[in-house]
């Protein structure tokens, strides 16, 4: 949770015991010398990385699947997400699945529904960009895109411009999303990354996605998504994430912790001229 503190930022504690505040180096060196701190780090700023596809892989929509798919809740760590997007349509859910504890930040431009299960957004150190939405409602588009991805319903007549026409779909149309909003106008920040771990983990997702990363690879020690999937793993959950947002270059792969799931870009079979 964030606590009204000067110094402290964070203290987490819904999924693994940690927290996030504002040290000198004296002070930073000296916690890091005690008895049973695993490790302290200075906070880093990440960046985000970023129809056919699934079909392209052999993920055919019109495979049999399990009601039980309707009870998987995916938690989206990325910059929010846009309700009335058509991919977010609760047209035929039943209600939430018991499993769920966690909330819905809403407000006057945000409410969630039976898709969007669960809404959060972090900003430790309370810096908004006029353009920002106080609010787990995306102003940048990546997560409302990466959530389409993951987990968007079918949407008949899609396309870019009148460009590859198609039915629009995420890999699990049926699952559930809960939302937990990390990136803003200047990037993502590491205590607020650890602050969506610890929810999404205690509120009862089923895996945990994101697309964000650094521009080098860390220790694992210091790297808050590292950190976090290893917590995630912990408890059942795994964490897939974006292998990197550089390359082909050797060393470009920043997402490569052994407990989680780094996925690469590709090749399809189209292009657009």
């Amino acid at each position: 949770n964030t606590v009204g503190s000067d110094v402290l930022l964070y203290s987490y504690h819904r999924s693994f015991n940690g927290f996030a505040a504002k040290l000198t180096k004296d002070e930073a060196a000296k916690l890091r010398g005690k008895d049973g701190v695993v490790s302290v780090f200075l906070s880093q700023r990440k960046q985000l990385h970023i129809s056919r596809s699934w079909d392209f892989m052999g993920f055919n929509r019109k495979v049999k699947r399990s009601v039980i798919e309707s009870d998987i809740i995916v938690g989206m760590l990325d910059t929010g997400i846009w309700p009335e997007s058509q991919s977010f349509n609760d047209t035929g859910f039943g209600p939430i699945p018991r499993k769920w504890r966690g909330t819905c930040q809403s407000s006057t431009n945000f409410t969630c529904n039976n898709k969007i299960i669960g809404a959060r957004y972090y900003r430790a150190n309370g810096d908004y960009s006029p353009y920002d939405y106080r609010s787990p409602r995306d102003s940048e588009g990546h997560g409302t895109h990466t959530s389409s991805t993951a987990a968007g319903g079918l949407v008949s007549k899609a396309s870019l411009y009148g460009l590859a026409k198609g039915t629009a779909r995420g890999g699990v149309p049926s699952a559930r999303i809960a939302v937990y909003k990390i990136c803003w106008y200047d990037g993502c920040y590491d205590e607020d990354i650890l602050a969506a771990f610890d929810d999404a983990i205690a509120d009862g997702v089923d895996i945990i996605s994101l697309s964000v990363g650094s521009i080098f690879w860390s220790d694992y020690f210091d790297d808050t998504i590292a950190i976090g999937a290893f917590h995630s793993m912990k408890n059942g959950i795994l964490t897939s994430n974006s292998a990197g947002n550089s390359g082909p270059s050797p060393s470009s792969i920043t997402n490569f912790s052994p407990w989680s799931l780094s996925v690469a870009a590709s090749t399809i079979d189209r292009k657009f001229v």
